[in-house]
């Protein structure tokens, strides 16, 4: 049994990208875990609330029809998987910043996510998601360019740690009023902004959304951790625009 392989690594602009497998003899299974420098950024071990961001988030998405939802970041893939168990999901567009992940993907390096870059709704796209939303860009990623930018049902963001603790400075203004409202412009009347953060709820967070979107709820993600013996926690932010 090989107890440790690196699958992947890359020099990016934020660090050293890498992605690996190694045995958990806790958990008796392989485990795929991401690092960027000296940072750990998701494992297979701990998927739960990464599968609650797509499913709270739209579970508050009120439209009965077709949805058309972005997700920011692709990681391992779980938020996509879980976005696509939605059948109302007619399109589902993934944006990443770093092109090694998505070609993590397309190359079925993870068998958890095995042929998820082939679903006809999923449209993987590089590119920075907070640029693009600085400049109105997330309904127009991955379209034609002759495509004029469209009203998203749902957004759903994995990207940093919390709402403080970034992976790069440049992340910072999303998590403003202004920034939150750039967000909101870009969804339907009723459409559903949802985030993910290791943190606790933060009250000057959520106070920020309520200031921008219509309903807000922070959802408190609790699940088992076989290496402590005990349960960690997640927090999941939903928020959705004003109806028509």
């Amino acid at each position: 049994m090989r107890m440790f392989e690196e699958l992947a690594a890359r020099e990016t602009r934020m660090g050293l990208l890498s992605l690996r497998r190694r045995f958990e003899p806790v958990a008796g299974r392989d485990v795929f875990e991401v690092k960027l420098g000296d940072e750990y950024l998701m494992s297979s071990l701990f998927t739960v609330a990464e599968e609650e961001l797509a499913r709270l988030g739209l579970a508050a998405c009120g439209a009965d029809g077709q949805l058309d939802v972005v997700v920011g970041g692709l990681g391992l893939g779980y938020t996509v998987l879980a976005a696509l168990e939605d059948p109302r999901v007619a399109r589902l567009t993934v944006i990443d910043a770093l092109e090694d992940v998505i070609a993590w993907h397309r190359d079925d390096l993870l068998p958890d996510a095995a042929g998820m870059a082939e679903d006809p709704r999923v449209h993987l796209v590089h590119a920075d998601f907070f640029a693009l939303a600085r400049k109105g860009g997330l309904g127009g990623s991955g379209r034609d360019d002759d495509v004029a930018p469209v009203l998203l049902d749902a957004i759903l963001v994995d990207i940093d740690h919390s709402t403080h603790h970034h992976l790069d400075p440049a992340h910072a203004d999303l998590y403003t009023p202004e920034g939150l409202s750039r967000v909101a412009a870009a969804l339907r009347a009723g459409g559903v902004f949802a985030l993910w953060s290791d943190d606790p709820p933060e009250e000057t967070f959520v106070a920020d959304l309520k200031r921008v979107f219509a309903d807000t709820t922070a959802h408190e993600v609790r699940f088992a951790n076989p290496l402590t013996g005990g349960e960690s926690a997640n927090t999941v932010y939903v928020a959705v625009t004003a109806p028509r």
